[in-house]
């Protein structure tokens, strides 16, 4: 069963399709010029992957250049006439200038020129010159480095090691990515790098092609994924290997290839995009739409485009992860199976798990510590069982691990209400609906969606438990992920997210997990070192909305560089808690929750939102105007600008300036080590007694399948009704 349908942007690594800028913004200026680099970084997605072929001089320098012969993209020709020489390339003889005949310094005084006769070519005279690998990279300082080796064993027969030249750069600088058609090459190179911080691609040229090594065309290569998996993690093939085309430029059906290299572990890149080369008639000569049908189809997407026009799929790509809080806690009772059905209905891409420990030991998924918070326990009959525990809470509480899974079973779920001073209900009707649910239902209700992108496992209060009561909720975890078939699949990433840098280092090893760190309180800034420290355990943070937007009496006031500083070190931004009512807004976003989702996602270029309404968080990234395509934004979908609505108010109206929020520093980050897990306090008195019920063994399929029906049996009737 097929439910909440919002996006197929679901790669094989859970995250937005990549932008692979080929030679820069080489659409419009000279390939591999630092303008067309830089303008590429300027007008792209956040992430973009700025690509380099490397060809190497007569000196072994390597030089970001398009072509093996430099007469095709600079004006070599005229300042060294009469230079053409003949080699064979791939067994092919081949005229021209080549560079391994000059030194890096012959070719200062060459400059790049647009190799497209059909692209504009009034920017050939402003004397771009050729870049080392190492200049592009000073100059540009591009997010992520993709290199591609086109020719390894030309240069090889002429005495010159890609190889060597490709190990020595990659000490100095980040390569995300390096791509090759030839098999030799990669695997020559695979026992150098880490794939975790280096992927290597192997580049499918034209099907009937031969490759170097293997002495076998491309195209039977294309049927033996299992061995391009034993040297690379990924893919580059030319677009009509997924969307083929008949004689008469209309699509042929899609083939499997994109879903046959996820099944083996390999990441699938697109090439040949240019928006100025029509491929099927079926795009009506739309750039966006043809970009659209490889990324959000219906059945599939890939996990990166490559493309002349960077720009264009960067308009295609909204990137913009969904992440409920509770669920769809805005419309039912927090973490009940209907809120987690409900997110997932409206679009959703992960779904959360704030994990909690029984008393018999059982996670669970609840809203917090405290059983008062979001079910009727405070009217129950273990209304006695309240108490106070300062390390917890400064206010009383009934406390998850003084009851029974059997017991927290009995309770009767209730909405979140957090705004009932200003008589601001959340759908009562349905008000204590749904069932809880133990972390293994969970984790089998999400892969049963197929929609969702990953699920998030929220870890609190795991020193307490261990120590004082005995129970482990970090190995109840990773037991329940194992349990669950969680550590060898990779349709669903799995996050994990505690304020506790302690509790995430005991995951940091699995690099299948993302690491989230929750940064709790509100802040202005965030010291370089407390940064550096974070990315030591995590690969993500959630900040709260103020420590973006600060406010003073519900107007803000100005705009962090949080976000712009946790970014710099590659830490992609999750912020909370979005919710639609206009209470929770500040007055400059005009009690509007779309406004105040764009002024996030527009404005500081945040990767995702916690939401307990994922429905609108989930709309407005189908419909804003970057899906559009749009050439200018409207001036309703501009984000606000901190502080000019304060302006107006008078200056007798005008609030004190509040103390600003603290700096972020190491001191904050620092935790003990979590402390080993005690053998259990005796009962309380008072306190039940059921037995635990008996765990299905190894996820058991057909009970989640139950579970999942049964809950959306259930979600249906009561939307009925």
């Amino acid at each position: 069963m097929v439910i909440g349908k919002a996006t197929s942007l679901v790669m094989l690594a859970g995250d937005p399709p990549l932008v692979i800028a080929r030679g820069g913004f080489s659409g419009l200026l000279p390939d591999s010029s630092s303008e067309a680099f830089s303008l590429a970084v300027m007008l792209s997605v956040p992430d973009v992957m700025v690509w380099c072929d490397v060809q190497l001089t007569k000196d072994a320098i390597g030089i970001c250049f398009p072509d093996i012969k430099l007469q095709n993209a600079s004006n070599i020709a005229d300042v060294y006439k009469g230079k053409d020489k003949a080699y064979l390339v791939n067994g092919v003889p081949t005229q021209g200038q080549f560079p391994i005949d000059y030194n890096i310094k012959d070719l200062a005084n060459v400059s790049l020129t647009q190799r497209v006769y059909s692209r504009t070519n009034k920017f050939d005279n402003n004397v771009y010159t050729i870049l080392t690998v190492e200049d592009m990279l000073r100059q540009v300082k591009p997010p992520g480095l993709w290199l591609n080796i086109q020719h390894d064993a030309f240069y090889a027969q002429h005495n010159l090691s890609m190889r060597s030249y490709i190990l020595s750069v990659s000490k100095s600088v980040d390569v995300s990515y390096i791509s090759s058609p030839e098999v030799g090459f990669l695997r020559s190179i695979a026992a150098r790098f880490n794939p975790k911080i280096t992927k290597l691609v192997f580049r499918f040229l034209k099907q009937t092609e031969i490759e170097p090594t293997t002495n076998r065309t491309y195209g039977s290569l294309l049927g033996n994924l299992t061995f391009i998996n034993t040297f690379a993690s990924g893919i580059l093939v030319p677009k009509d290997y997924i969307w083929p085309i008949d004689a008469s430029q209309y699509l042929l059906p899609h083939t499997s290839l994109v879903a046959d290299a996820h099944k083996e572990g390999l990441e699938v890149f697109a090439s040949d995009f240019s928006n100025d080369v029509p491929y099927s008639f079926n795009f009506s000569y739309d750039p966006l739409a043809e970009y659209l049908h490889f990324i959000d189809n219906g059945d599939f997407s890939v996990d990166g485009v490559l493309s002349d026009f960077p720009i264009t799929p960067s308009a295609a790509i909204v990137d913009l992860k969904v992440i409920s809080k509770k669920g769809a806690s805005g419309d039912f009772p927090s973490c009940t199976n209907l809120a987690y059905l409900q997110a997932i209905l409206d679009g959703a891409d992960v779904i959360d798990c704030p994990v909690q420990m029984s008393k018999d030991g059982t996670p669970f998924c609840f809203s917090s510590i405290n059983l008062i918070d979001s079910t009727t326990a405070s009217q129950s009959n273990y209304s006695n069982y309240a108490m106070t525990i300062p390390e917890i809470m400064e206010t009383s509480g009934i406390f998850a691990f003084n009851l029974t899974w059997d017991e927290i079973q009995t309770l009767t779920p209730a909405i979140s209400n957090p705004f009932t001073d200003y008589t601001l209900f959340r759908n009562p009707k349905f008000k204590n609906a749904g069932n809880f649910l133990k972390l293994s239902d969970f984790l089998a209700l999400a892969k049963n969606s197929t929609t969702l992108s990953g699920v998030l496992i929220s870890i609190e209060n795991a020193a307490y438990l261990a120590e004082k009561q005995g129970l482990g909720v970090t190995d109840a975890v990773m037991t329940a992920l194992k349990d669950g078939g969680y550590d060898n699949q990779t349709d669903l990433k799995v996050m994990i997210q505690s304020t506790n840098s302690s509790v995430l280092m005991k995951f940091k090893d699995n690099d299948k997990y993302e690491i989230v760190y929750k940064i709790e309180e509100s802040i202005r800034e965030a010291s370089n070192a407390s940064v550096e420290d974070i990315k030591k355990f995590a690969d993500s943070v959630v900040v709260n909305k103020v420590s973006v937007f600060p406010v003073n009496k519900a107007f803000i006031t100005g705009l962090t560089d949080v976000v712009a500083k946790l970014q710099a070190f590659k830490l992609p931004v999750y912020v909370e808690l979005f919710s639609n009512e206009f209470i929770s807004q500040a007055w400059d976003f005009f009690s509007d929750a779309t406004m105040e989702i764009n002024s996030f996602v527009s404005g500081t270029g945040i990767s995702g939102v916690i939401t307990d309404f994922p429905k609108t968080a989930a709309r407005y990234r189908k419909n804003c105007c970057s899906s559009k395509g749009l050439k200018t934004t409207p001036n309703y979908m501009s984000p606000v600008q901190p502080g000019s609505l304060m302006q107006l108010v008078t200056a007798q109206d005008l609030q004190p300036a509040e103390a600003p929020n603290p700096i972020l520093t190491e001191s904050d980050i620092a935790e003990p080590p979590l402390p080993p897990v005690a053998e259990k306090p005796p009962s309380s008195p008072g306190a039940g007694s059921a037995a635990a019920p008996t765990p299905p063994p190894n996820g058991q399929p057909k009970l989640a399948g139950c579970i999942f029906l049964s809950s959306l049996a259930m979600l249906l009737a009561l939307l009925l009704f």
